[in-house]
Formats: structure tokens, sequence, C-alpha cells
């Protein structure tokens, strides 16, 4: 008869096991919620390759939450931020308070901000805009458009990743692609730029 021993893994081990399990749970997390960029700003020349092939020269129509008729054309003459999103975004809803206090801080300048909302389901967009429209004053409050509207036009393409945003001088000229989080650099683009 052959004696069996019980043997304790050693510290390290479990440790290498641990921190295994970590990783993989870290990838997996990752990977599902791959439609969200998780990381700051990527480098401009990175994000410009991640980034749809844009016209120089943008065009994007249809009807604001509003039911107002939008042509972004009708904004030459103004710095554009158009940022395109989605409710099942947390990068996006996070970026909403900053992309909102920044506009209400340019009132009166020549700056829109445009933002196009790509969920699938317009019921997911209406009940994230009751909850804004009954917590966020007007003055902070934006061009909002649903890619899913039957008149929703645009030359843009799709986006790989969101959020993702374009920003348009003054010619109605896209001068930078964003990927991911809006870099702190963009703002200081747009007041360049005004």
């Amino acid at each position: 008869m052959s004696s069996v021993r019980a043997t304790r893994p050693s510290p390290l081990s479990c440790t290498r096991r641990l921190s295994l399990g970590v990783a993989a749970f870290a990838m997996s997390w990752m990977a599902m919620s791959g439609a969200c960029a998780q990381t700051a700003a990527r480098p401009a020349a990175t994000a410009a390759q991640a980034a749809p092939q844009v016209a120089s020269l943008p065009a994007i129509e249809g009807k604001t939450i509003e039911g107002a008729p939008f042509k972004l054309e009708s904004l030459k003459g103004k710095v554009v931020l158009v940022m395109f999103w989605s409710t099942n975004c947390a990068v996006c809803r996070d970026k909403m308070p900053e992309l909102r206090s920044n506009y209400q801080g340019w009132t009166g300048k020549p700056f829109e901000l445009v933002a196009v909302n790509t969920d699938t389901r317009v019921q997911d967009f209406l009940d994230y805009e009751r909850i804004i429209s009954a917590t966020v004053p007007l003055k902070q409050r934006f061009v909002q458009l649903w890619t899913g509207e039957t008149g929703y036009r645009d030359n843009i393409g799709k986006h790989a990743q969101l959020p993702s945003a374009l920003l348009i001088d003054k010619t109605g000229k896209v001068v930078q692609r964003y990927v991911g989080r809006i870099p702190p650099e963009a703002w200081d683009s747009i007041a360049e730029l005004l």
C-alpha cells in the first residue's frame, strides 16, 4: 500500500493562477465591450488610420430628435464637432457631461456640436434623451440625430469603434478625426479654429 501525501501548492503557483484568471477575465471583458473605446485617445496617426475614410467635405442630413430638418452644410461659418456614439457605449455616455459643459462654455461663439446616435433601436435613444431632457439645462443641449431615421444620410461610412468624432472647420472641411475618447487637445484645436 502506497501512502499518498497531500501537498500544498506553493504561494507562487497560486499567484500565477490568480494572475492568469484575472488576465483571462480582463481579456474577455474587453472583447465584449470592443465596440467602445476603452482607452484614452490614440495618437493622431493611429486614430486617423482607424477612423473611417471621410470625404474632406462631409455631408450629414436628417431630422433632429425634435423632428427639425438638419443639414451639416447649414453650419458653414462655424467650427463643428460631430460625435458618433451609442447608448450602449459606456465611454460615449461618460463623455457627454464634458461635451455639454464645453458646449455651454462656447455659447455665443461660432461653434456647434452635433451628436449622431448609432443605436439600432430608436427606443434606447429616446429613453436616454428622456432622462437628459429632465436633468440637463437647455443651454447644454445640442443637435442630436439618429442614424436609423428614414431621412438620415451621410457620406461618412461605418464606425468600427465608438465614440468617434470629426472636427470640421468654418469652411466645412474635416481637419481632425478622433477614435475613442476625445483628447483634451481637441478642445485646444477648436479654440484655435474659432
